[in-house]
């Protein structure tokens, strides 16, 4: 029986355990695959804690990304054969699925291959990061050569994609990390400029990079506080994407600064793009696109055991790494 990662509480990593599971067999429109490996994403951390967009149910499994090779097709599947190698997209309810385990069972729109030159670990740190960096910056934010996007909290592999993407359509990338030990790493990984906000004046650097003219495109995953000195340093009639909540603090409204630069602040997720087809064969095909040109690299943090998912929670809510989190089967 293969093993499968399951919670029956919110609450730190340790509610999370490994049991064994009946294999079961793949439904109308779903897809079985043998897992190598699991891409780790700040929203499972969430919805573990119970502060996701959607509630677990107990007892309930979790994980929004994996690769592996196809070992079932359910009826009405088109387009897949067993033996296939294949990605997982986040296109679906945790509620009903859960990639993290040793077997997983997902709907076949939510599934994608991937290059034959990219590892399995390398394959499960694709969709989730570009896809959301995409959206928010190309689909909705039309960026541009000659734009300057603000990207915080670069070091996870959703701000690593962003700096890629953005330096792909020749526009300037600001990163920023809260300490001095990242700076090297994600100026090592493109950007173009980093700012340190423990110890530099967030809105005073980033206008002295643009001359004054402030960013065109903010891509945040913290919101809280620091969410008015991001109104700061926005041009007049810039985009500011909150995409995530990681700040514990409450976010205040930065109204001021929103009236006086015509600023939009746009709630977004990745769900906007994965839930309309069109959208999401754009996305898919600008991805491919972008790893086939080497625009486009994933970076691998690291790697753990499944047997270690709990080390791997607890060092996802550490901060240190720098791209993604892998956990092989």
């Amino acid at each position: 029986m293969p093993r499968q990662v399951v919670f029956h509480e919110t609450g730190d990593a340790d509610v999370l355990k490994i049991e064994e599971q009946p294999l079961r067999e793949p439904g109308e429109g779903e897809v079985r695959i043998e897992v190598a490996a699991i891409g780790l994403n700040r929203a499972e951390v969430m919805f573990r804690r119970g502060q996701y967009l959607e509630q677990p149910q107990f007892p309930s499994r979790l994980g929004y990304e994996a690769s592996g090779v196809i070992d079932a097709l359910g009826p009405g599947v088109e387009g897949f054969s067993v033996g296939d190698r294949v990605s997982t997209i986040p296109a679906f309810s945790m509620v009903q699925y859960g990639v993290y385990g040793e077997s997983a069972i997902v709907p076949a729109h939510a599934l994608a291959a991937y290059p034959e030159n990219l590892s399995a670990e390398e394959g499960t740190s694709i969709w989730m990061q570009y896809m959301t960096a995409y959206g928010a910056l190309v689909d909705y934010g039309q960026l541009k050569e000659g734009d300057a996007v603000l990207i915080p909290a670069a070091s996870s592999s959703v701000g690593l994609a962003a700096i890629q993407i953005t330096k792909a359509a020749k526009a300037t990338a600001i990163a920023t990390t809260r300490g001095a030990g990242k700076k090297q790493a994600l100026l090592d990984a493109g950007a173009d400029h980093v700012i340190v906000t423990d110890e530099e004046n967030l809105a005073e650097r980033v206008m002295a990079i643009t001359d004054g003219h402030g960013v065109n495109l903010v891509f945040d995953p913290v919101a809280g506080p620091t969410l008015t000195a991001l109104a700061q340093a926005t041009a007049r009639g810039g985009i500011i994407f909150v995409y995530g909540a990681l700040a514990p603090a409450p976010t205040p409204y930065p109204l001021m600064e929103a009236l006086g630069k015509g600023l939009k602040i746009q709630g977004y997720t990745l769900f906007e793009i994965t839930s309309d087809p069109a959208r999401m064969a754009r996305a898919k095909q600008f991805v491919y696109d972008g790893l086939a040109a080497g625009d486009l690299k994933p970076i691998v943090a690291c790697t753990f055991a499944l047997d270690d998912i709990v080390e791997a929670h607890r060092y996802m809510e550490s901060n240190q790494q720098i791209g993604k989190i892998v956990v092989l089967t």
